[in-house]
């Protein structure tokens, strides 16, 4: 979930800005300079290195667990000991990546996992393998991914204008990446470990952190403010940098109300993708190969739809493409599938909704990109994204919780009616006609209070007049 484009454009590119608020502009990639791809082409490498690792590892790691010791609680307690310090590590990494650059951070921590990845496997081998210090690896890993993943996705505004193309290709770009690294990860892994063994896979993801390491540490830069960026004064100390970009998240009504959508329908997908499809599918008597080809089908459309948004994305307007992919992407497949649908009709509607959904993420994406300096972009990035996944933890309880009470039927009507809301709901506020793409000439000068209530330029927010301009 994000991206940003806002005061990137040359100075002789900030003629008045006349268009309404959902209607498309030009491009807006950088009319002066070289073109470099190089960056473009490391950062998406990088990400699908390590994305790939991490993909193989989730299937990888529970199946050696379980050989090797054949107890299913032990097998559930080693991905909740890798993803707890993911989440937190990443979270409370956005000061230190903002203070010595996401290219360190990156390389740091796709070594660590490497390292912490490679030993297990070694150590299993000379029988010095316990079960708790698997476990301790595991957290290494965790801790090392997240900040390293969260600073990879600083690099995609930087990239993309050295590549002179619009934000939202490298957006979309990014989104197909990942899409297709959830994709083929776990397929690679499940060939890897029926044919040589969980080891072997445990082998391969170290390979997949240090090759992303590598690309990282020879293709890529830390990313600079731009000349047109509104100048942030920067706060002495972890915590003060930590509550800077807190209070930057919370005064940016726009970046405020995307995130917590997202957190919502993370929580619904969640409740989804955990109980309510497994159940539909063995109540309807589907079975698993329905679950597979639910998600396989939804996946390959979405990145599908991802390479045509990351062409055609900088045309369209994109406060409608938001409310047609999400509505498209989230509600339709709750009503095919509480009205008894036959499987195939279902997946036409997945197929339909992950069309929908690829178009959503490089747009959202784009406007989140925007509406962070530079300067601050790992603490509120890296906070924003620790929001978004802060009910994913809860969703399986929440559609348990429904089915048990409403049934499976009713539980689809009530989690898709709640899905349609938090759609709905936040795009009817009138900070969401910010969406639209920005110019340098959007740039409100220091000082100046906006209709949202922030005022640029105060000494909390530093730089809050870039996401109040856009509000």
């Amino acid at each position: 979930m994000t991206s940003r484009h806002a005061a990137a454009q040359p100075a002789a590119d900030s003629a008045p800005h006349t268009s309404s608020p959902d209607a498309p502009d030009a491009p807006d990639a950088p009319a002066d300079g070289p073109r470099v791809l190089r960056g473009l082409v490391g950062m998406l490498s990088a990400n699908a290195a390590a994305l790939s690792a991490n993909r193989v590892l989730s299937i990888a790691l529970p199946w050696f667990v379980l050989t090797t010791t054949g107890s299913v609680g032990k097998t559930g307690l080693v991905a909740f000991c890798q993803i707890v310090p993911y989440v937190l590590a990443q979270a409370l990494a956005g000061p230190i990546i903002d203070r010595i650059g996401p290219k360190r951070i990156s390389v740091a921590g796709d070594l660590a996992s490497t390292v912490a990845t490679a030993t297990a496997p070694l150590l299993y081998l000379t029988g010095h393998l316990s079960f708790g210090l698997l476990l301790g690896l595991l957290a290494v890993v965790g801790a090392a991914d997240g900040p390293a993943n969260g600073a990879k996705g600083l690099f995609v505004p930087a990239a993309t204008r050295a590549a002179r193309v619009p934000l939202e290709r490298g957006t979309g770009l990014s989104t197909a990446v990942e899409r297709t690294a959830t994709t083929i990860g776990p397929a690679i892994a499940g060939v890897v470990v029926a044919s040589f063994g969980s080891l072997y896979a445990l082998w391969i993801t170290a390979c997949l952190f240090g090759v992303s390491a590598l690309v990282v540490s020879t293709t890529l830069s830390d990313p600079a403010p731009e000349p047109h960026e509104t100048p942030v004064e920067e706060a002495e100390g972890y915590l003060s940098r930590l509550r800077q970009g807190a209070v930057f998240l919370r005064d940016a009504k726009l970046l405020r109300s995307i995130v917590c959508m997202l957190a919502a329908t993370n929580l619904l997908d969640q409740a989804f993708m955990s109980v309510l499809l497994p159940v539909w599918a063995k109540e309807t008597g589907n079975g698993a190969e329905a679950v597979g080809l639910v998600v396989s089908v939804f996946a390959a459309t979405s990145i599908v739809a991802a390479l045509v948004a990351a062409g055609v994305g900088e045309r369209l307007p994109r406060r409608a493409v938001y409310l047609i992919g999400f509505t498209l992407g989230g509600v339709p497949r709750f009503v095919a599938m509480a009205t008894g649908a036959p499987l195939w009709l279902v997946l036409a509607v997945l197929a339909v909704g992950g069309l929908g959904s690829g178009f959503v993420n490089p747009i959202v994406g784009a406007v989140t990109y925007e509406l962070i300096p530079t300067p601050l972009l790992g603490r509120v990035k890296t906070l924003a994204q620790a929001v978004t996944w802060a009910g994913i933890p809860f969703g399986g309880l929440l559609g348990a919780g429904l089915v048990t009470v409403a049934g499976t039927s009713g539980a689809l009507w009530i989690v898709g009616g709640l899905y349609l809301v938090a759609i709905g709901v936040p795009a009817l506020n009138r900070e969401w006609s910010g969406m639209r793409k920005r110019t340098v000439s959007d740039a409100t000068p220091a000082g100046t209070a906006h209709e949202n209530g922030s005022t640029a330029g105060t000494a909390a927010v530093p730089g809050a007049e870039v996401a109040g301009a856009a509000a």
